[in-house]
């Protein structure tokens, strides 16, 4: 679960740091990168959480 936790942190602190090169070089591409790693941390993070909703039910 550890790993699970420091993955979805990296990936938010990787997100950041694309947005941050964004607002520093004005380039584009950072941005589309930060928003495509948001996204699939998103989607982690939901998939993380449905798998502990769905442990704690069963």
């Amino acid at each position: 679960m550890l790993i699970f936790r420091a993955a979805v942190f990296f990936l938010l602190i990787a997100a950041g740091l694309c947005f941050a090169f964004y607002i520093g070089t004005g380039q584009p591409r950072y941005k589309q990168w930060g928003l495509i790693i948001l996204k699939w941390t998103v989607i982690a993070a939901l998939g993380f959480f449905g798998v502990l909703i769905l442990e704690r039910l069963f």
